[in-house]
């Protein structure tokens, strides 16, 4: 039987009220559209599910020998030491690695689109807010995939996590236990996941001790910068009641408070003891080495590169694993000291 009629180029044009060459710029010269239609015609063709013909072709042919990562920001240094996990999957099997950065649906739709016409063999999906939209397309596209940074079980795909909750306790406990009970918790964007379970395990910590939710001060942020920290950090400053130790929920939102402490000249751990996460490369490097909760990377992007590997491999035999990984409080100089007051 016939399945559903295959979305062509000019279904997009008609929905987006655009003509067939301003399709075709979009998807091969988007340098010489306006955004705001570039934006409205990849939201189309997100939305309507088109693939390349090329694309459509792959049931037809033998995948390349490439298979794709898409990530939110290639500057994320946590984003970076996952990629290279999936670079030595890839290596270890002879295939290429695409990487494709932007997680907006918009630009999910041209990345995917991509991967379709150049036949990649699957992708590593990181997490993000729009990843439920973005498994959706893949789906329609047929292209094979695996999450990196989530574990979900409800997904038919497999996926690659990291027990954040436990994180988030692991480093409260920490400093709990260094004696501290006047804390603040800087936290993302609470649409992330990864967040709100660091916050989570946080909260659970304190409840272990016995310590009110008023022992932690929450000061969120809008993004998981080095910005977005050192605002935090004179935040922390202009508190009526400064606390003793702060858990940042991530190492960039780390090294931005101990920038900001730094040039107010209070000593880290001193005046305030500071725990990060991720563990990312600098972390040990800073000016201060940093307490920081090691999410490992590497090993992420490895188990889903070899998962994606062996399921575009495996076939209809292929089943399914949730993957979460645990992580490691791993302890240096900015947590050293006992509260100074």
């Amino acid at each position: 039987m016939d399945g559903p009629p295959r979305v062509g180029v000019k279904d997009v044009a008609r929905s987006a009220g655009v003509s067939l060459g301003t399709v075709s710029n979009v998807l091969n010269r988007p340098e010489v559209v306006a955004e705001s239609t570039r934006s409205r015609v990849l939201e189309v063709i997100d939305s309507l599910g088109y693939v390349r013909p090329e694309g459509a072709r792959q049931s037809r042919g033998p995948a390349s020998r490439v298979i794709a990562v898409m990530v939110l920001d290639v500057a994320d240094p946590f984003v970076t030491a996952l990629t290279s996990g999936v670079q030595q999957a890839a290596r270890e099997a002879d295939l290429g690695v695409m990487v494709c950065a932007g997680g907006a649906p918009a630009e999910a739709a041209r990345h995917l689109s991509l991967f379709a016409s150049h036949r990649v063999r699957g992708a590593v999906l990181t997490s993000g807010e729009t990843v439920g939209r973005t498994v959706e397309a893949f789906r329609r596209s047929a292209v094979p995939f695996v999450l990196a940074d989530e574990c979900a079980p409800r997904i038919a795909a497999c996926s690659v996590g990291i027990d954040d909750v436990a994180g988030g306790r692991a480093a409260v406990r920490h400093l709990v236990d260094r004696g501290h009970r006047s804390l603040a918790f800087v936290g993302g964007p609470g649409r992330l996941r990864q967040v709100r379970d660091r916050r989570r395990g946080a909260l659970d910590a304190l409840c272990e001790y016995g310590l009110p939710i008023a022992a932690m001060t929450e000061l969120p942020c809008e993004a998981l910068t080095l910005t977005a920290g050192r605002d935090a950090g004179h935040r922390i400053l202009g508190l009526p009641e400064r606390p003793t130790a702060v858990f940042c929920a991530s190492d960039l939102l780390a090294l931005g408070v101990l920038q900001a402490l730094y040039e107010a000249g209070l000593s880290v751990p001193h005046d305030i003891a500071l725990v990060g996460c991720d563990d990312i490369g600098f972390a040990a490097s800073a000016v201060v080495p940093l307490t920081s909760v090691r999410r490992p990377a590497v090993a992420m992007g490895l188990r889903a590169g070899r998962l994606l590997i062996e399921d575009t491999a495996g076939g209809p035999l292929h089943e399914h694993r949730q993957v979460l990984l645990q992580p490691e409080l791993v302890v240096r100089r900015s947590t050293m000291a006992a509260p100074a007051r």
